[in-house]
């Protein structure tokens, strides 16, 4: 499978943006969102569900659940839902499976409102429409770190020198938290400071993994510095759990997803003084190097391929009036949003701030995502202190390797 330019190095939709749309425009047709759960979302949703009525119903499920909902979910026929929304790697399954449906045609009737930067080309076709940007980046209490007499850390070996004076004033035990639940998050962990390291994943040009090295293996030395100033229960922090514990004041710096900024700073949320007293810059760079350890995505929405055209048409249509650029600005705190002339404020810093310091993409290879499962499954145990860091890399290559050879990436 090739994939274009435009789709591999998402780091220009960033910048990237759609003009006014002015109604929905639909009379009939059923749409069905699935999509992940978190509040940038939740406001397109929202959004898209204003266009029901007059014979056109729309529905949704947010849900955490969502990756390993919509391969079995757009494989019926009828689908069961006609929207996908999706980033970087959860569309790899669904083009793998051919389970999304080319949009240009509906680009062309519907998307004038689109900009060229906002189509995600893959083999020549349009296959997902991007709205927003995203990244893991530095979320900082200014007040902490002037109370330790600290400057801004822009390194993690800068965090975990921090960290350590934060400690030694007795200002917190645990200053610092990262997204470590097993699974998923901490395989993203992996990813991101792996990215940093300026590590690759695969041998060139081929499926066989490539982290069992010096670079992996430093990689797997920051995380574990990281737990030692955190919290015991660190091996059940989500991006949720970071909030709860930052909001409540017992965090001062992570590394937390940017769609996630205004549920930490908002004036009217559950600490307003923490919100003001919040940092926001690119994500830190590690082992000397000048890379963001953190990975570029973005989230837009794909149409399934297993339903009529008439509801292909509605869905289209609901998710585009969803993301025009009105939402954006009514709700300019809410994500870094790739609207036309939308103007980013202060909480898009760290997601830009990442991306213009050179952050690499998330890897859109079919195969990135057997080994995304297999950092998640099998580096608990070294988190946990139970194994050391050389075997746990050669439990994740032979995990990796058992499946992409079951799925036919390596002979």
């Amino acid at each position: 499978m090739k994939f274009s330019k435009t789709s591999a190095t998402a780091l220009a939709l960033i910048l990237a943006a759609s003009s006014a749309y002015a109604g929905c425009g639909i009379s009939a047709g059923n749409v069905r969102i699935l999509a992940n759960d978190f509040d940038a979302l939740g406001i397109v949703v929202d959004e898209a569900k204003t266009c029901a009525g007059d014979g056109v119903a729309v529905e949704a499920n947010m849900t955490t659940e969502h990756k390993s909902l919509q391969v079995p979910a757009l494989s019926v026929n009828p689908a069961q839902y006609s929207v996908a929304v999706v980033a970087n790697n959860s569309i790899v399954p669904l083009l793998n499976e051919d389970l999304i449906r080319p949009l240009d045609d509906l680009v062309a009737q519907y998307g004038a409102t689109l900009q060229d930067s906002q189509l995600i080309r893959i083999d020549g076709k349009v296959m997902a429409i991007a709205f927003m940007g995203n990244a893991q980046h530095l979320f900082m209490r200014s007040d902490v770190l002037a109370e330790a007499g600290l400057e801004q850390p822009t390194s993690y070996e800068e965090v975990l020198a921090a960290a350590q004076v934060i400690r030694d004033k007795g200002i917190m035990e645990y200053p610092l938290a990262a997204a470590d639940l097993p699974g998923w998050n901490l395989a993203a962990e992996f990813v991101n400071m792996y990215l940093g390291m300026g590590g690759e994943f695969f041998a060139p040009g081929s499926a066989e993994p490539a982290i069992n090295n010096e670079t992996g293996l430093k990689t797997l030395e920051m995380m574990k510095a990281m737990t030692g100033f955190m919290s015991p229960e660190y091996m059940s922090y989500d991006a949720d759990e970071m909030k709860a514990l930052y909001l409540a004041g017992q965090v001062a710096i992570m590394n937390q997803w940017g769609s996630m900024v205004n549920a930490h700073i908002d004036p009217n949320g559950p600490a307003p003084q923490i919100g003001e007293a919040t940092v926001l810059a690119a994500a830190p760079t590690v082992g000397g190097g000048s890379t963001p350890a953190a990975a570029l995505w973005w989230d837009g929405f794909t149409i399934a391929k297993n339903i009529s055209d008439e509801d292909a048409a509605a869905s289209f249509q609901a998710m585009v009036h969803g993301i025009r650029p009105e939402v954006a600005q009514a709700n300019p705190t809410g994500a870094t949003w790739l609207m036309k002339d939308f103007t980013a404020p202060a909480s898009a810093n760290g997601v830009l701030g990442t991306a213009a310091a050179g952050a690499k993409a998330y890897p859109m290879t079919p195969y990135m995502g057997l080994l995304h499962t297999a950092l998640g499954d099998e580096l608990a145990d070294f988190m946990q202190g139970t194994e050391d860091a050389g075997q746990a890399l050669t439990d994740v290559e032979a995990a990796y390797r058992a499946a992409a050879t079951e799925a036919g990436f390596i002979n």
